[in-house]
């Protein structure tokens, strides 16, 4: 726990032990505590991230929490794109098409093999046609295998009001999402909590207008914030920061948060200090990209 609350706060010190405990093993197995790490330089932490991959016998959450960090380095994982590509084809082909994905170009060995998958011309044991078609456009910059699944799934997800699954990947696609504006709009009012911030995140991202975004994303944040922020929460303050200027009316609010001395309560017990942290920059984060 000293070692991950060194990471917490971006202290290069942990480095050596975490590359011992990747080696070892006795890395953190769960992806809330696992993120806290992301306050490390990207490429260093990716590095850890690689060894722990490589390290046989870590089993189910050793694989998802390594995943989902490597996914939080973005380009700066890309040493580690023919280890995460070796789980394409397993049960963690999710989380490993999402950090290809981050990683971007320099995944494009990656391609062909994500094209398949998209189109149903391979079908793995645990296919995700709409996650391959996202990480193909990105690793590749081409679209058109992410806009015909965008259309077909995402589209009927979206006009039969069951789409929060869908919503990401067509704040994703932004402009080139415009025929939905309608529906994702309409999305902004459903009665979940997940949809009306997802809704409000894609809606901008398409249109570029926060005017009807930001309102939808501030009644998610306040009252909701008690102690105990859900995920909801705490994406919309993050939209919020990408966002930028024209989210000035949270600010407030978010110095209000900020300026509590229990951001939260007791649910998090024994990782409370270094989920506090992360709440702390999620929030600087936020007003960082409002303030400009």
């Amino acid at each position: 726990m000293t070692v991950l609350a060194l990471a917490g706060t971006g202290d290069l010190c942990a480095l050596p032990a975490l590359h011992s405990l990747a080696e070892h093993g006795g890395l953190p197995c769960n992806r809330p505590e696992a993120r806290v790490m992301a306050a490390l330089p990207p490429a260093e932490l990716a590095a850890v991230m690689r060894t722990k991959l490589r390290r046989d016998g870590d089993g189910y959450h050793g694989n998802t929490t390594a995943l989902e960090v490597l996914a939080l380095c973005g380009p700066a994982a890309a040493p580690a794109v023919d280890d995460v590509a070796g789980r394409l084809g397993t049960q963690f082909a999710y989380d490993a098409m999402r950090v290809l994905g981050r990683i971007g170009p320099a995944a494009a060995v990656t391609a062909d093999r994500l094209a398949a998958y998209a189109t149903g011309r391979v079908t793995p044991a645990h296919p995700y046609p709409r996650r391959a078609a996202w990480a193909h456009w990105n690793v590749t910059g081409d679209p058109a295998l992410a806009l015909a699944l965008a259309l077909d799934v995402c589209g009927a997800a979206v006009r039969s009001g069951t789409a929060s699954h869908g919503l990401p990947f067509l704040a994703d696609l932004g402009p080139l999402a415009a025929v939905h504006t309608t529906p994702v709009r309409r999305l902004m009012d459903a009665p979940g909590a997940w949809t009306r911030t997802y809704a409000a995140h894609a809606y901008w991202r398409i249109t570029g207008d926060p005017e009807p975004a930001v309102p939808v994303l501030l009644a998610e944040v306040d009252p909701a914030w008690d102690g105990d922020p859900a995920l909801p929460v705490r994406e919309a303050v993050r939209t919020f920061g990408e966002i930028g200027a024209p989210a000035v009316s949270a600010a407030p609010l978010l110095h209000r948060i900020l300026a509590q001395e229990e951001r939260l309560g007791r649910p998090w017990r024994g990782v409370r200090i270094l989920a506090d942290r992360a709440c702390v920059r999620t929030l600087t984060d936020a007003l960082e990209g409002i303030n400009g």
